[in-house]
């Protein structure tokens, strides 16, 4: 386990949804509302938060899955706060209690993994894939 890194430790990110965010952009649905993919996002920034100053120089936190509900719309404009909570430690990888909050209601509630992994290796097995 990395030295600090212990479950508890907490995270928040924010936004303001832009015409990118939106579930319209995705293509397909006209919906001007949040999409749940940029929601993701928010909550892995909240996650990312959490651990920043504890993830060594020599390593990566990747994310590997996500286990989220989106609960409600978020309109254009609205602020959405999302909040990462590191519930549980094994080795490398690192669970996550997510959520996420607009103006008026929770948006979000779920899971998210991370691992932490050498950054060399990390970098030659893509620099491996890319050449072959």
């Amino acid at each position: 386990m990395v030295k600090g890194m212990v479950p508890g430790l907490t995270g928040k990110s924010e936004m303001v949804v832009r015409e990118e965010d939106l579930v319209s952009h995705l293509g397909g649905v006209a919906v001007d509302v949040l999409s749940t993919p940029r929601l993701i996002q928010l909550l892995e920034e909240a996650a990312i938060e959490a651990i920043k100053e504890f993830v060594p120089p020599d390593q990566l936190s990747l994310g590997t899955w996500v286990k989220i509900k989106h609960l409600s719309p978020t309109p254009l404009g609205m602020r959405v706060v999302a909040h990462a909570l590191l519930h549980g430690v094994e080795k490398g990888r690192l669970i996550f209690i997510v959520n996420a909050y607009d103006e008026k209601e929770k948006v979000a509630e779920g899971e998210h993994e991370r691992i932490l992994v050498s950054k060399e290796r990390f970098l030659q097995k893509l620099e491996k894939k890319r050449i072959e």
